[in-house]
């Protein structure tokens, strides 16, 4: 079993769900090197593991959710600087080519680095108490990355305004909601489970029509509208039949959605 220093990672085989927990709540869960290659290896277990279908990226602690890198230590990069890398691309389930649904659950603050964890999650929500920002220009930093995610979630306008206002705004829950940053907003109490109730109804589908339904939607961010529509094509011909014959005998049900 593996065990990690920066983060915990757990299965529910029933429900076919992981949990992803970032636990640095001594520091409000900032990443260091040592979390980024955890949090990479997780998802590369999510990705491998045929018993699991949706995963929960939630965060220890009452202040923060994450508030980026950990500005305290050094992330360690080569000194060519030709060979530095994005942390992002070791915190991102589609950088590690996981297509298995994340559903995110934010609390308290989420700032600078941390928006590379709600940007490519697929369902986000958060806590009443939760506020987005963006510290890097306070900071006197370039902020390059991050709003390169945020503005495919919430558009141009909204991204500017965060990227720019640095800490002399926050972005509460109900705003976070009506710019679409998040989907739904909950009680702080009711956070962790409701992702998690979230996370066992997307996976109690046929994986191979979860992961061929975001892999579909998130690819076609970067491409021309019809190449889109021809690569979807594709992906419907390759899960369709393996989704399908998942179902196999299952009883249908027909519920209503559960709109908050």
């Amino acid at each position: 079993m593996t065990t990690y220093e920066t983060i915990t990672y757990e299965t529910d085989r029933a429900a076919k769900v992981a949990t992803l927990t970032l636990d640095r709540p001594e520091v409000l869960n900032a990443f260091d090197r040592t979390m980024c290659r955890e949090v990479a290896h997780a998802w590369r277990r999510v990705r491998d593991d045929a018993g699991i279908n949706a995963v929960v990226l939630r965060a220890s602690g009452d202040r923060a959710f994450s508030t980026g890198l950990d500005v305290k230590k050094s992330y360690g990069q080569p000194d060519d600087v030709w060979n530095h890398e994005d942390p992002g691309e070791l915190l991102s389930a589609k950088w590690q080519k996981v297509w298995k649904p994340v559903v995110c659950a934010v609390q308290g603050m989420c700032t600078a680095g941390a928006f590379y964890f709600v940007n490519e999650s697929d369902v986000v929500i958060c806590s009443e108490d939760a506020t987005f920002f963006d510290s890097h220009v306070s900071a006197g930093l370039v902020s390059a990355l991050e709003p390169v995610g945020l503005i495919r979630k919430i558009g141009l306008s909204q991204t500017l305004r965060i990227s720019l206002m640095g800490n002399h705004e926050r972005v509460g829950a109900a705003t976070a909601l009506a710019i679409g940053l998040v989907t739904e907003v909950v009680p702080r109490e009711e956070l962790w489970d409701r992702a998690f109730e979230l996370a066992s109804t997307i996976a109690a589908a046929p994986s191979a029509a979860t992961q061929g339904t975001v892999r579909a939607i998130w690819e076609s961010l970067d491409r021309p509208y019809r190449a889109s529509l021809d690569q979807g094509l594709l992906y419907t011909r390759l899960g369709n039949p393996i989704g399908q014959a998942e179902l196999g005998g299952r009883p249908r049900r027909v519920e209503n959605p559960r709109i908050r």
